[in-house]
């Protein structure tokens, strides 16, 4: 059953208001946030959720040190502006499409000066307008963050000095003070009809709402709000001062549709100015007003109240259709099964690999199901239930010291043991969790007493990488960045270049394993929500690393990894070319249409990653199937090609789905 035929019917709606976005602001001196509320009631979130934590272990495996989090906030782990809140000192951060920075007297914007070489396309940190506040020794402090936006404290020791909001998609900051303030830039401002401007290193930045400037110095009243902006190249301070506005809150609703998602992100206190990136298909912006050059090309500037754009949506199904295939290759298919069944190692014990193989599992079971392969697919049912019912014993924790969960009461999230790739420290939560849900979804879809077992623990592991709401529990969406339309995967973002992602394709695996849990739990309200997030994770991987538009200079045909501050052409663990490709495209699931997106680009990225070698060498099986989807005899010409990576099998793949994919493109 095809995802437009699941009970979300031919079109749905759901809306995250952004009434808890400006809870995020009110949170700012006055104490916890009031909850986020959904239109839709969903499984992983309210008090469902909080009952359902009473019965899991409560253990903090790891400090995350989120020295610069108000009192009553759930820790932002996985967002573009983590580095501000977590760790010894605050790092830069990457809003889009200017860069900031907290200084030791106040702090710096800049609009990143962008380049490429051989391997990096580079934001350069130049050009920055540096704002000194009344030479006092400036602390930081988020007190408040939404879908979107993230206002942060500043302070003179104790003493708040002025609160700063930081927007995504706007080349503003705005500052309110909580005293009177005296703030100096590097440069004398100059005039520039109701506003003022400086020059700085060939940038041009605008202030507004200053009570007055003296030279290079402007006076803000206590309580008054001020905004800073940078203005794109050609661009007129003066023409666009007019539509600045501070922003006050973010909150975002969407759309389902039969072929599309729309999404609309609100922006209250506007019409201001914004940007749209280039995978946002932009609904009625109207005029544009400039544009920016940014690491992810080029950002179109507008003056909106909402940003509001389509994504195509795709397919979301449990299995590949096996229904064409002959009887020949119904016959090899099930032979492959029960030698993958036969020869199937150990579960890992940690959440990375153990999820994967679980996830691996669930493949195989579907194929032998569709060949008729019904003891493989009675062995496979019976150790995948086994497994996941030990994974999800609420307790387990408390007898064992791997295959488990238990609830970071600290930094609000569900931590599996044995952790993997710094999944303590909040790390690659979406990635991991992903696979598990996908896995149960599969095994859960017409077993409801299963599903009544395992969903105890599985909707906390929903909600730790979807809640709908930030509830205190769980922060909402965890890694999932609605303005970007991508995840991010550090948890604590300790880089100058803001956070990034690798895994595109995980990143997209989660939200249809989301989906898939969802459907099979009877949860109209996540499925809908996984389903958006599905779509827009899609784009983002299509524009930013699997088929991305670079500029001349970088010298590839994907991207490895995604920042804020740059993107890179290799990987976490490899720098083989192979791992590059196979990490955005494991583990190509029957959810991964959007891979398909444009045939024509895939050879050049499969001949980029074979380096002129032949398959067979490491991570060259996903290039295989990868290759498939060139269309004409790629496929064909690929089934040709599995014996040569038969050794060399990634631990999320076996033969018998190879196979299956490449006889069904």
């Amino acid at each position: 059953m095809g995802a437009f035929d699941t009970p979300i019917g031919r079109r749905a709606a759901l809306g995250i208001l952004g009434s808890g976005a400006a809870a995020g602001l009110a949170a700012c001196g006055s104490g916890p946030p009031t909850p986020k509320s959904a239109s839709v009631p969903s499984s992983v979130s309210g008090d469902a959720v909080t009952a359902l934590l009473a019965a899991v272990p409560k253990r903090t495996i790891k400090d995350l040190n989120a020295k610069r989090l108000a009192d009553g906030l759930t820790p932002p782990t996985n967002r573009w502006f983590s580095g501000l809140v977590f760790g010894d000192d605050p790092q830069a951060v990457f809003p889009m499409p200017i860069g900031f920075a907290v200084a030791e007297t106040g702090f710096e914007i800049w609009l990143p000066q962008v380049s490429a070489n051989g391997t990096s396309i580079i934001g350069a940190r130049a050009g920055g307008l540096t704002c000194v506040i009344d030479s006092a020794s400036v602390s930081a402090m988020v007190i408040g963050y939404d879908v979107a936006s993230v206002a942060v404290e500043l302070r003179d020791g104790e003493d708040a000095l002025a609160e700063l909001r930081l927007v995504q998609g706007s080349p503003t900051v705005s500052l309110t003070a909580r005293r009177d303030l005296t703030v100096a830039a590097p440069v004398v401002y100059e005039r520039a009809g109701d506003a003022w401007q400086v020059t700085v290193e060939g940038t041009l930045y605008g202030l507004v709402g200053a009570d007055s400037v003296n030279g290079t110095s402007a006076t803000i009243a206590s309580g008054s709000t001020v905004t800073w902006f940078a203005a794109p190249p050609g661009g007129s301070v003066a023409d666009l001062a007019e539509k600045v506005a501070p922003v006050t809150a973010t909150g975002v609703t969407w759309e389902l549709a039969d072929d599309d998602v729309t999404t609309t992100l609100r922006f209250d206190g506007g019409p201001t100015l914004l940007t749209a990136l280039p995978h946002h298909s932009l609904v009625d912006a109207g005029e544009q007003f400039g544009a920016y050059d940014t690491v992810l090309g080029e950002a179109g500037l507008f003056s909106v109240e909402t940003l509001r754009w389509t994504s195509k949506r795709w397919p979301i199904e449990p299995s590949l259709d096996l229904s064409g295939l002959g009887s020949d290759d119904r016959k090899a298919l099930a032979e492959q099964v029960a030698a993958d069944v036969a020869a199937a190692p150990t579960y890992p014990t940690d959440t990375y690999f153990g999820g994967k193989a679980l996830y691996r599992e669930a493949m195989l079971l579907q194929i032998a199901t569709a060949v008729g392969a019904d003891d493989a697919a009675a062995t496979i049912t019976g150790r995948l239930t086994d497994a996941l019912t030990t994974w999800t014993e609420p307790a387990g924790a408390d007898r064992r010291a791997t295959q488990c969960f238990v609830y970071d009461e600290d930094n609000r999230g569900m931590v599996g043991l044995e952790p993997s790739f710094g999944s303590d420290e909040f790390n690659d939560h979406h990635f991991h969790y992903g696979y598990f849900l996908y896995a149960a979804g599969v095994l859960c879809a017409d077993n409801p007493d299963l599903t009544a077992k395992l969903s105890p623990v599985l909707d906390l592991v929903a909600a730790d990488i979807a809640s709908p709401t930030d509830t205190g529990d769980f922060p909402q969406f965890r890694p999932f960045d609605v303005y970007a339309s991508h995840s991010w995967a550090s948890g604590t973002a300790p880089f100058a270049d803001g956070n990034n992602q690798e895994s595109s394709s995980e990143g997209v695996n989660a939200w249809a394993g989301l989906a898939l849990w969802a459907r099979a739990r009877g949860d109209e309200g996540l499925e809908q929500q996984a389903v958006w997030m599905h779509a827009l994770e899609s784009a983002g991987a299509l524009a930013y690393w699997l088929q991305p538009e670079t500029r001349a200079g970088f010298d590839h045909t994907v991207v490895g990894i995604g920042w804020g501050g740059k993107r890179d052409y290799l990987t976490w663990f490899s720098p083989d070319p192979a791992a590059i490709l196979a990490i955005q495209v494991l583990p190509a699931s029957p959810s991964h249409g959007y891979l398909a997106a444009a045939p024509d680009k895939v050879p050049a990225a499969v001949t980029e990653a074979l380096q002129g070698e032949a398959y067979g060498r490491q991570y060259t099986d996903w290039v295989l199937l990868y290759s498939a989807l060139a269309g004409g005899d790629g496929a064909a010409s690929a089934v040709d090609q599995i014996a040569a990576v038969t050794d060399k099998l990634d631990d999320g793949l076996t033969l018998s789905y190879l196979r299956a994919f490449l006889l069904t493109r």
